[in-house]
């Protein structure tokens, strides 16, 4: 195609993020150490293309522990499990590899410690996605899921003066702001975490996202359909006015979102790998693209430590 003078500016940091590096080499190395097959519950990160590669080298993923043979290697995936599912495992004797990231662990224990403390608790998240669910099941007595202000003012419950909020640790900071800014207006005596809930690799995503906001055209965000960081970050770039896409493969791109000279903002959600993001690249180029700028951001130097099974 002729060259266009479409110019990509490329978002730091964007991609994997520490808890999914994680995940993904707790995968690696289980089928190393053990062998195939490995038995992965749930999707081990919501992208397509990294399940595709681990399923390759003989991952299984399943949707219920029921599916995997007693004894066998297993794996929880980076979103973390309900207790209720550490005792069917158990049950079934199987060998235990845990990955969920230690940012979500962070927030059972916090959920917990509010609980023993009395308190009913609030998870702000979205009902059904394997993160609340696995946090909803760490927690004893009533939990309340929600995700809007809206939700917020038609909630009831036993003692308002003995309440706390948790979050998933995915969501649009700005979203979030508000829904805990109508959590404390409702019920003062409310305790939580702030935004502190809300993983570090999310924040520094969204944050990138609205400094280059002003300097695009379009935005696009390599990541899948299932992914909630992923999708925070397109939604982030929609209300900032700007025409912004999920890319789940480069296949996806079309030439008609782009007109002659489009300043294409181009990041990846947490769970999406670089060598996906350059490929979107080579495809853009194609398109018209002749120039690609890798904006600076902020540094992460975040690494955590493998489960005692695999060091």
């Amino acid at each position: 195609m002729a060259n266009l003078d479409m110019q990509v500016l490329l978002a730091q940091p964007r991609g994997f993020c520490a808890g999914v590096d994680r995940a993904i080499e707790i995968v690696k190395r289980a089928l190393d150490t053990y062998g195939a097959p490995v038995y992965v519950l749930h999707e081990i990160v919501h992208n397509r293309h990294v399940l595709e590669e681990l399923s390759a080298r003989g991952a299984k993923f399943v949707d219920a522990l029921e599916e995997v043979p007693e004894g066998a290697v297993t794996i929880f995936s980076a979103h973390g499990v309900a207790e209720a599912v550490v005792q069917t495992a158990e049950t079934r004797k199987l060998f235990v590899i845990d990955a969920t990231c230690p940012l979500v662990t962070k927030v059972h224990m916090q959920a917990q410690a509010y609980r023993r403390d009395g308190r009913e608790i609030v998870l702000i998240g979205h009902p059904g996605h394997p993160e609340v669910e696995g946090t909803r099941g760490r927690i004893d007595g009533t939990v309340y899921v929600l995700s809007t202000v809206e939700e917020v003012e038609r909630l009831v419950v036993a003692d308002p003066e003995k309440l706390a909020y948790v979050t998933q640790t995915t969501l649009s900071v700005d979203d979030t702001r508000e829904v805990i800014d109508a959590l404390v207006r409702r019920f003062p005596l409310i305790r939580g975490p702030e935004l502190k809930d809300i993983c570090y690799a999310t924040q520094n995503r969204q944050n990138a996202v609205r400094e280059m906001s002003d300097a695009i055209d379009v935005l696009l965000v390599v990541g899948s359909p299932n992914s909630s960081n992923s999708n925070r970050l397109r939604e982030l770039g929609a209300r900032k006015g700007k025409p912004a896409y999920l890319v789940d493969d480069p296949k996806d791109l079309r030439a008609d979102w782009f007109a002659p000279g489009a300043r294409i903002g181009l990041t990846a959600g947490a769970s999406a790998p670089e060598s996906l993001v350059q490929r979107v690249i080579s495809r853009l180029r194609e398109l018209g693209v002749a120039e690609v700028t890798e904006l600076s951001g902020e540094p992460e130097n975040v690494v955590f430590s493998l489960p005692a099974e695999l060091r």
